[in-house]
């Protein structure tokens, strides 16, 4: 049985959780997600807790069993937590600010970037050299992490660009340390 899978959900005093044939809702102090699982999976919700059980030992569902547990898990932890990706930047002038409902970032480049965040994402800017993406669905605030990340990734002479907090960019040396052997 899958290691991951088997585990029971503990499921906090303020958090709801609906299972509504393959639909399951999940609401809690932070809001509310929704997702629809896969009709084989078999999710039982207790008062305290949500398990999750395969069908058969087939390999699909094998693969599945640990997903759907992971997911509705996300949910839970998302609604009661929330999840936070926090970013870093890296570079003479490079900044960040937020001016009205978007984000603001000088990379370097002729003229600002501006980002727009996904409805219920929330963006933080505590520093002009730090940015931090706050939001009940992880796969989201992963993703636009990532966009924001992807405007000017670290790169591996200097390290300039944005970086995830506690990223380790490996660094290349530069062309005098190459041509100094025979």
């Amino acid at each position: 049985m899958s290691r991951v899978g088997r585990n029971p959900i503990p499921v906090p005093g303020d958090v709801q959780v609906q299972l509504d044939g393959i639909r399951i809702t999940v609401k809690g102090p932070k809001g509310q997600l929704e997702r629809s699982l896969h009709p084989d999976m078999i999710v039982e919700v207790g008062s305290d807790e949500v398990v999750v059980k395969r069908p058969t030992e087939s390999k699909p569902h094998k693969s599945l069993h640990g997903l759907t547990r992971t997911l509705i898990a996300n949910m839970v932890e998302g609604v009661s937590k929330g999840f936070v990706k926090e970013l870093e930047i890296e570079g003479v002038e490079y900044r960040a600010e937020f001016k009205g409902k978007a984000l603001v970032l000088a990379l370097g480049y002729s003229h600002p970037v501006r980002y727009e965040p996904a409805e219920g994402i929330q963006i933080e800017v505590p520093e002009p050299k730090k940015i931090r993406v706050l939001g009940i669905d992880k796969q989201k605030v992963g993703q636009v992490a990532a966009e924001i990340r992807a405007y000017r990734p670290p790169e591996p002479y200097k390290g300039k660009g944005i970086r995830y907090a506690g990223e380790q960019i490996r660094r290349k040396a530069g062309k005098a340390a190459v041509g100094t052997g025979f």
